[in-house]
């Protein structure tokens, strides 16, 4: 009988794998269709501009999303086979996701009108925020809990396309920079709906009126979640934010560019985590060393994979800019040589905190983690990024980046969980 269990398992893990390699294979390419043509359509001044509006977005999706992607996928990977359960923790985080919507539409508003800089495009800002309010409205943590992430594959490729062919027929020149942000809004709109609907009509959602008490638990259950995820962005997001603040666009566009093909690389590494997430907290709970010996393989396996990566990207860096950005960005260059060890580093990161620490419930020492790395990155970014711009801007995220790998590997060990 455990053999045909272990038979079922291994399916559905390879299924749930093939389904999110399937949707980051096209969150690769489509970004190798769009980067070039907009990289040169817009030029690096429109396409730093657009960049800098993105970050500070970004900001308000982490506060919505709260850590919900972690800890309510837990939750209903745990109650599964439980309706009423799963309907009431769906209708829980969904509330709350509404009621952070309002706030954070609010807080955009008072920082926008309140500097002279944001509010002459403030137009910009409230069209990248629609992409804020699809991703938010789509359940993606409900899909991972149920382990049925074909449905996220299939939406988010609706509004991948409609985004791709949108972007080659309305944007023609420099000036059509705004269309850019609201074709890329109303494609995550319409997949937030759809999803909404097949987890209504297809898994039989009740939409069931929360308490308090069930609003209060989820906010519980994910602070320290939400703690590390912003703390995430102080050396992700906010590298780019903080350029804009020193630099001008042309500069965040140099930077921005070259982050976008790394980040869309990385992109490969992800299935493996949001495939292996719900399986693995199970796993924990039936064997603690049969998940160490499950997560051991993991680190080798995508060590290997993302040093292939790093050292490909730092011996072709020349020809990928050339080619995927041209001749306006040939100061990309230097931030693609130093930022191609983050899918290395990145990578095993991604296993030893995400996936590692959350699984095994070490929830407060992975948000400890994530947030020294943050004031880290912010302490070298205001210290290089002024003098150094871009170049400064890649160097701290690198350095973040190890920083972390360094620190969760003398945590793990301490809690006899070695992995090297």
């Amino acid at each position: 009988m455990k053999k045909y269990l272990n038979i079922g398992v291994n399916k559905r893990l390879l299924e749930n794998f093939f389904s999110l390699s399937i949707l980051q294979i096209a969150n690769y390419i489509i970004p190798l269709i769009t980067l070039p043509y907009l990289v040169r359509v817009l030029l690096p001044s429109n396409y730093g501009l657009l960049a800098f509006a993105q970050a500070l977005i970004q900001y308000f999706n982490v506060f919505i999303d709260y850590g919900f992607n972690f800890s309510a996928t837990r939750e209903i990977s745990i109650y599964r086979q439980n309706k009423e359960k799963v309907s009431a923790i769906f209708s829980s985080v969904m509330t709350l996701k509404i009621l952070f919507v309002f706030i954070s539409l609010s807080i955009l508003s008072l920082i926008i009108f309140s500097f002279d800089k944001l509010r002459s495009e403030w137009l910009l800002y409230y069209c990248t925020f629609g992409i804020v309010i699809g991703q938010n409205m789509f359940p993606r943590w409900f899909f991972q809990g149920i382990e049925q992430m074909k449905y996220i594959t299939i939406l988010n490729l609706i509004s991948r396309i409609i985004f791709t062919i949108s972007i080659f027929v309305v944007v023609k020149s420099s000036n059509d920079y705004l269309y850019v942000p609201i074709i890329n809004s109303l494609g995550f709109i319409l997949a937030g709906i759809l999803s909404l609907w097949v987890a209504f009509y297809t898994f039989k959602i009740r939409f069931i009126i929360p308490t308090f008490a069930d609003l209060k638990y989820q906010l519980v259950e994910g602070w320290h979640l939400f703690i590390s995820t912003l703390a995430t962005s102080l050396y992700t997001t906010s590298n780019v934010f903080i350029l804009g603040l020193f630099a001008d666009s042309i500069i965040v566009g140099y930077y921005s560019a070259a982050e976008r093909i790394i980040k869309a690389i990385e992109d490969f590494l992800s299935p493996i985590f949001y495939s292996v997430y719900p399986y693995l907290s199970r796993l924990y709970t039936e064997s603690k060393q049969d998940a160490i010996i499950f997560i051991k393989k993991l680190v080798r396996y995508v060590g290997f994979i993302g040093m292939i990566i790093s050292v490909v990207v730092l011996a072709f860096t020349n020809w990928i800019v050339q080619i995927l950005l041209g001749n306006h960005y040939l100061e990309s260059i230097v931030v693609l040589k130093i930022l191609a060890f983050i899918p290395l580093v990145g990578g095993i990161n991604i296993i030893t905190t995400s996936l590692t620490m959350l699984s095994f419930n070490y929830k407060k020492a992975f948000s400890n983690i994530i947030i020294f790395a943050g004031i880290f990155n912010l302490g070298l970014s205001f210290l290089l990024v002024p003098y150094y711009k871009h170049i400064g801007s890649s160097i701290s995220v690198l350095l973040s980046e190890v920083f972390i790998m360094l620190i969760t590997f003398i945590y793990l060990k301490r809690k006899n969980i070695n992995l090297i």
